[in-house]
């Protein structure tokens, strides 16, 4: 197979395809008719005789083939697709690019206000767009362009993304500021004997401060199990719960802040994007920002 050729826009809808695991479902995402797909579809097999896809009840289930080259068809997109930016000169004034941000809604809640302060001074035509990927799917999604840059805990590893780390915080206690607990320090039994707010995104299972705890051989009475950090606090402040959280969250509230009686490990950030945009300088722009703004954030 010559690349001079082939039609590059096949490896466009291949991706599509792969991505989505249906045909009119990537039809749709890339504004083209579903027998246009198809047509492009047939066009890979032929040239790489291949199946590349066999359509089953789950979708369009992806044929070894497939699997073994759809590492290199992304890397290649972004490649091809960074180019287009990397040849000019960046202008933040008259960008009109579309940035799409992974992250947790703690981090979104804290960050977005800021950049986008920032972003309508310097940048009014880039657009934000944010919402959570999981921390499984964050290389397929910063891979295939669906993700852009991904803030999270320094726990993904995978060869084809670059990383930075973006800031820590550590964990402290809120009360309300009328609660009954009027000491002014912890001890490990006033912590135990309180009420608990404990946020997880899971419907169940024990998290960061149970598994520490669990190594003290004690346990906390988690009164309240929330999914999202940004409303456990309004439940703490209305109610004798306590919560413990990231510092940098607790500050925004009228409330009691003490230190926690046993060593907890620092919530830590980084930022991850796939190392084909690494020299976009919008890209590059962008990271710079994000990467100031936590840094002021976690001061």
């Amino acid at each position: 197979m010559r690349l001079s050729k082939v039609d590059l826009n096949l490896f466009v809808v291949f991706e599509a395809v792969y991505r989505t695991r249906n045909l009119t479902r990537a039809a749709e995402m890339l504004f083209i008719s579903q027998p246009a797909v198809s047509n492009a579809l047939a066009r890979m097999r032929k040239t790489f005789d291949d199946q590349l896809f066999v359509s089953t009840s789950a979708g369009m289930m992806p044929t070894p083939v497939s699997e073994n080259i759809i590492g290199q068809v992304r890397e290649a997109l972004q490649l091809l697709d960074s180019s287009t930016h990397v040849g000019g000169r960046f202008d933040p004034a008259s960008s009109e690019r579309t940035f799409r941000l992974s992250m947790t809604d703690l981090t979104e809640a804290l960050l977005l206000p800021a950049l986008e302060e920032v972003l309508q001074r310097l940048a009014p035509g880039i657009r934000i767009e944010s919402y959570f990927t999981t921390r499984k799917e964050v290389p397929e999604a910063l891979a295939s362009g669906a993700v852009n840059l991904a803030i999270d805990a320094p726990l993904i590893d995978d060869p084809y993304l670059e990383q930075e780390p973006l800031g820590r915080d550590r964990y402290a206690c809120m009360l309300r500021r009328d609660h009954s607990f009027t000491k002014k320090k912890l001890t490990i039994d006033d912590y135990l004997s309180f009420g608990h707010i404990h946020v997880s995104s899971r419907p169940q299972g024990s998290g960061l401060v149970d598994a520490e705890l669990t190594k003290l051989g004690v346990r906390r009475s988690i009164q309240t199990r929330v999914q999202h950090y940004l409303v456990a606090p309004l439940i703490a402040m209305r109610t004798d719960l306590v919560l413990t959280a990231p510092l940098v969250l607790l500050k925004r509230y009228d409330a009691r802040i003490l230190e926690l009686p046993f060593d907890l490990p620092d919530l830590q950030s980084h930022g991850y994007w796939h190392r084909s945009v690494t020299g976009d300088p919008a890209h590059r722009w962008l990271r710079e920002q994000v990467g100031r703004l936590m840094l002021e954030m976690n001061q």
